[in-house]
C-alpha cells in the first residue's frame, strides 16, 4: 500500500473528511481534531501496514505512523487541502466541555508542532557546530562557521516570526498580518529604542523596555488577541474597504497594545513560569529527577510536554541551556532498554524480532513502536521503562545535566544537543535508564499469552486506565480467543438473546456494526433488561465493562453480543454479568442483566449480535425481524 492509499484509508477510518476539523503531524504521529471520536474505526486503522497504533490526548485523536508520517500527511492534504484548516474555524461539539488547562496544552501543541522541523533542524546544526569546534575540526572565527551559525541562530533570533505564522493559523487570523506585527516588534530601530535605557512612551503612555528577539510568550499572546481584534474589525468594516482597513486598523491597535501591555505581561508570565520550573529542576535535584524521569513517558503520551516547549526555548535563548530536555532522552532510553528485556525473555521468535527492532528504533529516538507495540502491550515492560527512566533522571538532575540546543531527536542522533560541560552526566543518565530498564524488564518477564489477547483491548475505551488508552469505536476491541477455535462443520442457528424488536444490522447507528465491519448478524431494540445465550456452547469473553460478551457455539459459530452503543463509557455501571469466560451455557441461559431504563437515558440501547467468523460461512441471514421473544430462532448461518 503506497502513501496515497494509506492516507485515504486513514481518512475513511477516522470517519471521513466530514468528521475531520483539522490535522497536522509531529515527528511520528498524525494529530486529528475530530468532530466525534466515536466514529473512528480503530480496528481498521490498526490493520493498515503503516499504522503502528493510535492514541488519545484530550480530544485529539492520534494515529502513530513513525518515520513515514510526513509522506502520509502530504498525501492526505494534497488530496484534501481543507484538512489543514484551523480547528477554530469549525465547530466541535466538545469544545465547551474541554478543561481549560487541557485547552491551553492543546493550543500550545497546535502552535509549536508545525514549527518543529525548522526549530529542530536549526538546533541540530548548532549542536553539530559545537561538536566540530570542541573537536578542533572547525574554528569559530571562520566565514564558514559564521554562515553555518547564522542558519542555526537565525531561526531562534527570529523565533517570534515563526510563532506568529503558526499561531495565526491556529487562531484563525491572517498570518501575513501576524508577521507584520512581529516585524514591527523586532524592527532594528524599535530594538534600539527599547534598549536605549531612556524612557519610551506612545502618545504619552509609558512603554516598558522588552527585548522581543528569541521571545515566545509575548508574540503568542499578541497574535491570540489580534485574532479577536481582526475579526471584530472585519465585521464592522464595509466589504469594499476590508482589504485596506482591516489589516491597517488591526496593526494600529495591536502593535501599541503589545508594546504597552502584552509584551511586558508576556515577559513576566514567561519569566515566572520558566523561573518556577527551573527552580524545581535546580533545587529538586535527585528527587525531581526521579519523579520527572519516571513520569516522563506519561507526560509525553498525554502531550503535556508541548506546554513546556516555550519554556525550553526561552531557557536556551536566555540561559544558554535547559535541564528538562535531558529527561526526554533518558525516558527514551528507558523504553529502549525495557523492550530489549522483552527480547531476552520472549520465547516467540516473531516477538523477539519485533522487540529487538523496536528497541533499536527507540535508541534512535522514535519510541512509539517500542512503547505502544511492545511495552504497553505487555504492561510490565512499561513499568520497567519508567523505573529505568527514574533512575537515570535522578542521576542526571543530581549532577545538573543540561541540554544546550533543541535538536528535535531524543535518541542517539540528537546527542549533539547535549554537548557541553554536563555532557557526561547526561550520557551516564541515559545509559543507566537503558540498563536498568533492560534488567527490570528481564526480571519482571512477560506473559506472552496475554499479548495478543490484550493488544486490541489495550487501546479501546475503558480498557485501560493509562493515558494512552485511546477511545475508539469500542467494537474494534473484540477479543475472541482463537486458540483451538474449531472450523464450523455444519449450518448453525442462533436464537434471540433478548425480548424486544429485531431489526436489520444495517440500521444500527454505528458504522462498525451497521457496515458489517465486525461481521454479519442482526440487531435488537430490547424491551427487557436481560440477555441470554443465543446458542449452546462456551462463553469465550466477558468484557470488563460487562456491556458485551462473546459466545462460541459447539458447532463453531462465534457470536459477539454488544448491548447499546458507546455503553463502554458506563464502565460496568447498570450491568451485571452472570457468567465468566470458560462457562458452559445452554441456549437460553442468562448471561447478563442490565438496567434498561437507566442506560436508555444516556445511550442508544440498540444491541448488535454479529457472527465474528462470518468468513467461515457461505451465507448468514436473519430469519425473524420485528417483535421477538428471547428463545425464538433469529439467525441462520450456512456452510
Amino acid at each position: 500500500m503506497n502513501h496515497q492509499e494509506t492516507a485515504q484509508e486513514i481518512i475513511k477510518a477516522v470517519g471521513g473528511t466530514n468528521n475531520i476539523n483539522s490535522v497536522y503531524h509531529c515527528i511520528t504521529r498524525l494529530r486529528f481534531e475530530l468532530k466525534d471520536n466515536d466514529k473512528v474505526d480503530n480496528g481498521t486503522l490498526k490493520k493498515l501496514d503503516k499504522v503502528m497504533g493510535t492514541n488519545i490526548s484530550g480530544d485529539q485523536f492520534q494515529v502513530i505512523i513513525g518515520n513515514d508520517v510526513p509522506k502520509v500527511f502530504d498525501a492526505m492534504v494534497k488530496e484534501h487541502p481543507a484538512l489543514q484548516q484551523s480547528p477554530e474555524k469549525k465547530e466541535t461539539k466538545s469544545d465547551n466541555k474541554k478543561n481549560v488547562i487541557l485547552k491551553i496544552f492543546e493550543t500550545i501543541a497546535g502552535v509549536f508542532a508545525p514549527m518543529l522541523p525548522a526549530i529542530t533542524a536549526a538546533g541540530m546544526l548548532k549542536g553539530l557546530l559545537a561538536l566540530f569546534v570542541s573537536l578542533g575540526w572547525m574554528s569559530a572565527g571562520t566565514d564558514t562557521y559564521r554562515i553555518l551559525s547564522a542558519i542555526g541562530d537565525g531561526v531562534f533570533h527570529y523565533l517570534p516570526l515563526l510563532i506568529a505564522v503558526s499561531a495565526a493559523r491556529k487562531f484563525g487570523s491572517n498570518p501575513f498580518v501576524a508577521i507584520a506585527l512581529g516585524t514591527a516588534l523586532m524592527y532594528p530601530d524599535m530594538s534600539t529604542l527599547l534598549s536605549s535605557g531612556e524612557s519610551v512612551a506612545f502618545i504619552g503612555i509609558p512603554v516598558t523596555a522588552v527585548s522581543y528577539a528569541s521571545s515566545v510568550i509575548p508574540i503568542l499572546l499578541a497574535v491570540w488577541l489580534m485574532s479577536y481584534v481582526e475579526k471584530w474589525v472585519d465585521r464592522v468594516i464595509p466589504a469594499a474597504l476590508k482589504l485596506l482597513l482591516v489589516p491597517l486598523i488591526t496593526l494600529l491597535v495591536m502593535v501599541p497594545v503589545t508594546l504597552i501591555a502584552i509584551g511586558p505581561l508576556g515577559t513576566f508570565v514567561g519569566n515566572g513560569l520558566s523561573g518556577g520550573i527551573n527552580w524545581l529542576l535546580n533545587e529538586g535535584g535527585l528527587i525531581a529527577g526521579i519523579v520527572l524521569g519516571g513520569a516522563m513517558a506519561l507526560i509525553i503520551m498525554t502531550g503535556m510536554h508541548y506546554a513546556l516547549v516555550p519554556i525550553i526555548l526561552s531557557n536556551i535563548a536566555t540561559l544558554g541551556f535547559d535541564k528538562f530536555l535531558p529527561l526526554t532522552y533518558i525516558s527514551n532510553m528507558g523504553q529502549a532498554g525495557a523492550t530489549l528485556g522483552v527480547f531476552f525473555r520472549a520465547k516467540d521468535k516473531k516477538l523477539k524480532t519485533v522487540a529487538l527492532s523496536t528497541s533499536f528504533t527507540a535508541l534512535m529516538g522514535v519510541t512509539e513502536p517500542a512503547m505502544y507495540g511492545v511495552n504497553m502491550k505487555y504492561k510490565k515492560p512499561f513499568a520497567a521503562a519508567m523505573i529505568g527512566s527514574a533512575v537515570g533522571g535522578g542521576f542526571a538532575l543530581a549532577f545538573g545535566a543540561k541540554a544546550y540546543v533543541l535538536a528535535g531527536n531524543g535518541g542517539l542522533p540528537g546527542l549533539p544537543s547535549l554537548i557541553g560541560q554536563t555532557f557526561w552526566y547526561s550520557l551516564i543518565g541515559m545509559i543507566l535508564a537503558f540498563v536498568v530498564g533492560a534488567i527490570m524488564s528481564t526480571v519482571f518477564g512477560i506473559k506472552e499469552e496475554e499479548g495478543d489477547a490484550e493488544a486490541l483491548a489495550q487501546f479501546s475505551p475503558g480498557a485501560s486506565s493509562t493515558p494512552a488508552a485511546a477511545p475508539s469505536n469500542e467494537a474494534a476491541a473484540v477479543n475472541v480467543d482463537d486458540m483451538g477455535a474449531p472450523t464450523p462443520t455444519s449450518d448453525a442457528v442462533a436464537v434471540a438473546p433478548m425480548t424486544g424488536k429485531a431489526i436489520p444490522l444495517k440500521e444500527v447507528n454505528d458504522p462498525t456494526f451497521g457496515d458489517e465491519l465486525m461481521g454479519k448478524g442482526v440487531a435488537f431494540v430490547p424491551s427487557v433488561g436481560e440477555l441470554v445465550s443465543p446458542v449452546t456452547g462456551t462463553v469465550m469473553n466477558v468484557f470488563k465493562t460487562k456491556h458485551a460478551i462473546v459466545v462460541r457455539s459447539d458447532n463453531g459459530m462465534e457470536l459477539l453480543i454488544h448491548v447499546g452503543i458507546n455503553t463502554v463509557k458506563l464502565r460496568g455501571q447498570y450491568f451485571e454479568s452472570h457468567v465468566a469466560a470458560g462457562t458452559r451455557v445452554q441456549a437460553g441461559d442468562k448471561l447478563l442483566s442490565f438496567e434498561l431504563n437507566q442506560i436508555a437515558k444516556e445511550y442508544d440501547i440498540t444491541t448488535a449480535m454479529v457472527v465474528t467468523n462470518t468468513a467461515d460461512y457461505k451465507d448468514i441471514q436473519p430469519v425473524n425481524l420485528g417483535e421477538i421473544t428471547m428463545g425464538q430462532e433469529v439467525l441462520k448461518a450456512q456452510i
